[in-house]
């Protein structure tokens, strides 16, 4: 089975083309190579990528012929990843509706990213 289908049909990302678009970029690694998105995926193989501020860890256990509901989705991988850090200790990360950020907080973002300040 291709790549960028499993990942469309487990419901990593939204649509097919956003996943091809992620191989395409690099991001996906698979059994620590990257990997294209026809690339064969089989049950035991090892994904990778970074989403929403955590590193993936997905193990293949079964293939899927077609997009599923999430919780038949949920039992086709086994998720090895770290859990996702707290809103509130994600540096960047403002809440909805809080205006632009002020001076303090794009110095913190330049100084997060490693960009000089003229």
């Amino acid at each position: 089975m291709r790549l960028d289908v499993w990942l469309w049909a487990t419901r990593f990302f939204k649509s097919r083309s956003q996943a091809t678009a992620a191989c395409r970029a690099g991001r996906i690694r698979l059994n620590d190579h990257v990997a294209k998105a026809a690339a064969e995926v089989k049950p035991g193989d090892v994904l990778t990528w970074r989403q929403d501020f955590r590193e993936r860890r997905i193990i293949v256990q079964q293939l899927l012929p077609k997009r599923v509901a999430a919780p038949l989705a949920a039992t086709a991988y086994r998720d090895e990843s770290e859990p996702e850090p707290p809103r509130q200790s994600r540096i960047g990360v403002r809440d909805p509706g809080a205006g632009r950020p002020t001076k303090r907080d794009r110095r913190q973002l330049d100084d997060w990213h490693g960009w000089k300040r003229d």
